[in-house]
C-alpha cells in the first residue's frame, strides 16, 4: 500500500484565479500562459481554430468558486479503486511502461530514466483529465482528434478512405501555424538576411536569429552562438565528421558507434575511419533492441576518440541511455555526437543535462519544412572547427593574401541559408512547446503500449524491438507475407507506413532480416488509427477483402 500512497488525491476544492479582463464570467484561464496561447485549468494543451493562427483557444466553464469541478469528480470517481487498491489488485498494464523506466502502478523508479514521466492509465477518452502523480493534479491530455485538426494533410482521403499517417518516423506531417508562417515569410519579410540596410531584410534577419533562439531554448543550449542551421541531421553530421573529424583522427584511433544507427551516422564516420586509417568499432544489442552497455564499457579506452550514438533508433524504437554513455565516453577523454533526430518530436531534450559535445536533428521530424536542421555545438568545440564551406556570410574580412573567418555559428553557414525554412522549424517548435513536450510523450507513451498490445494478438505477426524504454516506433514482420506486401495493402486502406529497411540496415540484420513493415507514432495519431491498422493487418493475414469505404 505504501507504494501506491502518492494516489492520494488533491483537496476537492481549488483556488480559481481572479477574472481577467475581456474573459466571461464563470470562465478561467491560467494567466502564466504565454499570451498568445491560451490554456484552461485541467482542459488540457492550447488549440489552434480552423485558420491556424494562434490566439483564440475554447474555454469552458469552472465550477463556482470552493466548488468541486466537475472534471474533478470524474477524475475521482476513477481513481477510486486504486487509492485503496494493493499491487495485486492492479489489472496487469494498468500504467504503461510499468518496469520499463516508467512509473509503474504506483511505482517510480528514478534510476531508471533521467527524466521519467508520470504514468498514465489506459488511453483516455479526448478531453479527459490527467492525474500526474509526481504533482497530485490533473494535468493535460493531448486530444487527438483537436491537434489532428492542426494538420490539414490529414484531412486527404487515400483510396476514398480518411489518411491514417503512420509514417511519421520518415517524417512528420505539417501544422497549418508552420505553413502560415511560410506563407507571412514569403508574403511580408522575404530578403537574403545580415547585409542589408533596407526594411525587409531587417524582417528576415530578425526572424531567422529569432528562430536560432527557440531552436537553443528547446535543446536547452547555452548561447544562440552553438546553434549552426544546416539541411538536416545528415548534413550535421557530415560536416562534424568533415571537419573535427578530419582535423583529429588518425591512424589506429576509434570511433564507437551502436548497432542501431541510421546510416546517416555510420556512412560519414566509416569513410572517415577507412580515409585516416582509423578503427570502427560497434556496440550490439541484446535481443530485446537495447544497446549492450557492459560491451560499451569494455570497447572505451585511451585509443576511443568519438562516440557517434541514436539517442532512438528509428528502426526499432529504442530510447539509448545517452546521458550515461556520455559520461563513459567523457571519462576516456572521447567526445559525443548525439543523433537526436527520431528523440525531438517524443521528448523534451536538454543537452546540457545529456552534456554532449554535438547535437544534431533535423527540422522535419517534429513537424517543420524539410531542408531544414541544427547542428548543436558546445562553444569550445565549434570554435576549435575549421569551416566546412566557405564563400559570402562566413568570413570577416577578405583579401587575396588572407582570409578571416567569422567565430560560430556565422562559420559553419556559407551563403544564403534556407532562411524561410529556418522561420518555419520557430514556428513548429513553438506549436510542440504549447501543447507540451511532457503531454506529447504521455500521450505517445499510451499509444505505444495500446499498439504493442494490439499487434501481439495477430496471429504470425512479430514485432522487431521490444526494449522496455521504446518511443513511437512498432516494427514488425509476418511470419507469411513480406513487408512490401504489407505495406501495399495497408496503402489501399488509407494507411500510410514505411516498408523496407529504414536505411538501418546493420540493425535489421542484427534480427535476421531485410526489411520490416514500421508504422510510427506522432502526437496526433489516436487509438481508432491502431484499431484501423489491427483491423486490416487481421484482414490481410485471412485474405479477407477489406470493407467498401
Amino acid at each position: 500500500m505504501a507504494a501506491l500512497a502518492r494516489l492520494a488525491l488533491p483537496p476537492t476544492t481549488v483556488p480559481r484565479p481572479a477574472p481577467l479582463p475581456g474573459v466571461p464570467p464563470g470562465v478561467s484561464i491560467d494567466p502564466g500562459t504565454t499570451p498568445a496561447y491560451g490554456f484552461l485549468e485541467g482542459a488540457g494543451p492550447p488549440l489552434f481554430p480552423a485558420d491556424g493562427m494562434p490566439g483564440r483557444v475554447p474555454l469552458a466553464p469552472h465550477a463556482s468558486p470552493g466548488e468541486e469541478h466537475p472534471e474533478e469528480a470524474a477524475l475521482r470517481a476513477l481513481l477510486a479503486p486504486l487509492v485503496s487498491a494493493t499491487p495485486a489488485d492492479l489489472p496487469e498494464g494498468s500504467f504503461p511502461h510499468a518496469g520499463s523506466g516508467m512509473p509503474g502502478p504506483g511505482v517510480f523508479d528514478p534510476a531508471r530514466s533521467r527524466e521519467p514521466l508520470p504514468a498514465a492509465g489506459p488511453v483516455p477518452p479526448p478531453g479527459s483529465p490527467l492525474f500526474d502523480l509526481a504533482t497530485g493534479r490533473p494535468g493535460s491530455v493531448l486530444d487527438a482528434a483537436t491537434v489532428r485538426r492542426d494538420f490539414p494533410i490529414l484531412a486527404e482521403t487515400i483510396h476514398g478512405r480518411p489518411l491514417i499517417w503512420l509514417d511519421n518516423a520518415a517524417t512528420t506531417q505539417k501544422p497549418q501555424s508552420v505553413i502560415d508562417r511560410l506563407s507571412t515569410f514569403y508574403t511580408h519579410e522575404n530578403s537574403n538576411i545580415h547585409r542589408a540596410a533596407h526594411t525587409l531584410a531587417a524582417r528576415a534577419t530578425d526572424a531567422y536569429e529569432a528562430a536560432r533562439e527557440k531552436v537553443r531554448r528547446f535543446l536547452g543550449a547555452s548561447s544562440v552562438d552553438e546553434i549552426v542551421f544546416v539541411r538536416g541531421a545528415t548534413e550535421a553530421i557530415n560536416l562534424v565528421a568533415q571537419t573535427w573529424g578530419s582535423a583529429t583522427l588518425r591512424a589506429g584511433d576509434e570511433i564507437v558507434v551502436t548497432e542501431l544507427e541510421h546510416h546517416a551516422n555510420i556512412v560519414p564516420w566509416k569513410r572517415l575511419a577507412d580515409a585516416v586509417g582509423a578503427v570502427l568499432r560497434v556496440v550490439p544489442v541484446d535481443d530485446s533492441g537495447q544497446v549492450r552497455l557492459d560491451i560499451y564499457r569494455a570497447l572505451l579506452g585511451p585509443r576511443t576518440r568519438l562516440v557517434a550514438m541514436t539517442q532512438v533508433s528509428n528502426a526499432l524504437g529504442t530510447v539509448v541511455p545517452v546521458a550515461e554513455m556520455t559520461a563513459l565516453a567523457h571519462r576516456v577523454g572521447a567526445r559525443v555526437l548525439v543523433d537526436g533526430a527520431q528523440a525531438v518530436s517524443h521528448m523534451a531534450v536538454d543537452v546540457r543535462e545529456i552534456k554532449c559535445d554535438w547535437y544534431v536533428f533535423s527540422g522535419h521530424k517534429v513537424f517543420g519544412p524539410t531542408g531544414i536542421g541544427v547542428l548543436y555545438g558546445t562553444g569550445d568545440v565549434l570554435e576549435a572547427m575549421a569551416p566546412w564551406q566557405s564563400g559570402g556570410n562566413m568570413i570577416a574580412d577578405v583579401t587575396f593574401e588572407r582570409i578571416v573567418y567569422q567565430a560560430p555559428p556565422a562559420r559553419f553557414e556559407a551563403g544564403t541559408g534556407n532562411i524561410a525554412d529556418a522561420v518555419g522549424l520557430g514556428a513548429a517548435l513553438d506549436y510542440v512547446e504549447a501543447l507540451g513536450m511532457d503531454a506529447i510523450a504521455r500521450h505517445e507513451h499510451g499509444l505505444l503500449d495500446y499498439g504493442t498490445a494490439l499487434l501481439r494478438a495477430i496471429p504470425g505477426l512479430r514485432l522487431i524491438g521490444t526494449a522496455s524504454d521504446k518511443a513511437g516506433v512498432l516494427s514488425f514482420v509476418f511470419d507469411d507475407i513480406p513487408p512490401l506486401e504489407v505495406g501495399r495493402a495497408l496503402d489501399r486502406e488509407g494507411i500510410a507506413v514505411r516498408a523496407g529497411h529504414h536505411c538501418a540496415q546493420p540493425i535489421l540484420r542484427r534480427f535476421g532480416l531485410e526489411a520490416t513493415v514500421r508504422p510510427s507514432l506522432a502526437l496526433y495519431n489516436s487509438p481508432s488509427d491502431l484499431d484501423a491498422l489491427a483491423a486490416a493487418l487481421r484482414r490481410l493475414r485471412v485474405g479477407q477483402p477489406a470493407p467498401a469505404p
